[in-house]
């Protein structure tokens, strides 16, 4: 909770004033030295405290006051869930609350039921849900951190193994207690949050601050890119309208970051009676369903250009994994199905073009060899991401891909 505005200055004048007085009193000495006399250097060293002492105090109560505001706190927290019932999480809890310095907040407490794990073992904290519902949890609410915190002794690593794997497509970092990790021969990071440290298993892929640099990076270079845009734009809308009778912008649900659906915006290419919303039927080349204007937006990639204000939405980036229609099938089966690691590409938001792209891994999707080699790409982009590689992209996106052989 906030405090007043008053009250935080005067905690704030508690903290400065003893250096300030100390510099004050050094800087009348050295005055002294030189021969001033005592008017002048009370006047000077005690205007010069005063006038510092308000400056300082105003803003740092000010910036106290901003911080402790709940939208900001909140966003200055590090929200942390963890997996365990038993009186070990319990304890990890305490430290948190009893170090709440430190800013980490639990989120809650999650597991299977014990019988499943520790036949006759209660519960000693308030379950939030299963492993599912922490899954499905990460999918609604912010998570920095998920703690394994599994009661001590053997036979969990099998158990632990499972965990990695169930949450390999969610974007937080995930951490087990030192005593539970069994691998001699395995050197494993370790991450200290607040009072406590954990040993690392899986990190997420982009930092805090570098999500917030790609965020910035992408809205000013929307916005620069706008400008000279706005032309292709409206003639695009133009000529759309008057080639074929419907909407100018086809809407179609598409997976996020952390799997979540968003609706992704595309100028329309085909005729506005047969497009298929629910992706159940890839286009495919000389697809008879693309209009005349659709047939040359599509191989000149104008139809993707619309996505600019998914980025300025904050759903996707201008650099990252293509998103597909969550009923996109090859062979009959989902792409979640066909490889495991497709659901990876999720840690990251999608992109208007990717490390994929500009390598010829895009168009129809027909082979499970054809996903492999985009899943592929993907997940060496999230590895390798930096400001420099988005940028290069973005370069080699227009060099290859303005005329790519592979879109239509």
């Amino acid at each position: 909770m906030a405090q007043p505005l008053p009250s935080s200055l005067f905690k704030q004048l508690r903290h400065v004033a003893p250096t300030l007085i100390v510099i004050g009193l050094l800087q009348a000495a050295v005055l002294r030295r030189m021969g001033w006399s005592d008017s002048q250097l009370l006047l000077t060293s005690g205007t010069w405290v005063v006038v510092v002492a308000l400056g300082m105090v105003v803003a740092r109560g000010c910036s106290s006051y901003i911080l402790n505001r709940p939208a900001v706190e909140t966003r200055l927290t590090h929200r942390t869930a963890i997996i365990g019932y038993d009186a070990h999480a319990a304890l990890i809890a305490q430290h948190f609350e009893n170090g709440s310095q430190y800013g980490t907040v639990v989120a809650g407490f999650f597991a299977d039921e014990p019988s499943q794990n520790e036949p006759g073992q209660q519960d000693a904290v308030p379950r939030a849900g299963s492993i599912a519902d922490l899954i499905a949890f990460s999918k609604q609410s912010r998570l920095d951190s998920i703690i394994i915190a599994l009661p001590p002794g053997c036979g969990h690593e099998s158990e632990i193994e499972n965990l990695v794997w169930r949450m390999r497509s969610v974007p937080a970092d995930l951490l087990v207690v030192p005593y539970l990790v069994l691998w001699p021969d395995v050197l494993l990071p370790v991450q200290p949050i607040g009072p406590m440290t954990f040993t690392v298993l899986q990190r997420k892929p982009l930092r805090a601050w570098e999500m917030f640099c790609k965020q910035c990076f992408d809205d000013v270079l929307c916005v620069i890119l706008l400008i000279p845009l706005s032309v292709v734009l409206l003639a695009t809308a133009i000529a759309i309208k008057l080639d074929s009778p419907g909407p100018i912008l086809f809407r179609q649900p598409r997976r996020g970051f952390n799997n979540r659906l968003f609706t992704v915006y595309k100028f329309r290419s085909m005729y506005a009676d047969q497009a298929d919303i629910l992706a159940a039927r890839q286009t495919s080349r000389d697809d008879p369903r693309v209009t005349r204007v659709g047939k040359w937006l599509r191989r000149l990639s104008i139809d993707e250009l619309p996505q600019i204000f998914n980025v300025l939405r904050g759903e996707m980036s201008l650099v990252g994994p293509r998103p597909h229609a969550p009923q996109t099938r090859i062979e009959g089966e989902l792409l979640d199905d066909v490889i495991v690691n497709y659901v990876m590409r999720y840690k990251v938001k999608p992109g208007i073009t990717g490390w994929a792209q500009v390598n010829g891994a895009r168009g129809q999707l027909v082979r499970s060899e054809d996903l492999r080699k985009r899943v592929s790409y993907d997940l060496e982009y999230i590895q390798r991401w930096s400001i420099a590689f988005d940028l290069k992209i973005m370069v080699l996106t227009a060099l290859r891909e303005m005329f790519s052989k592979h879109a239509f």
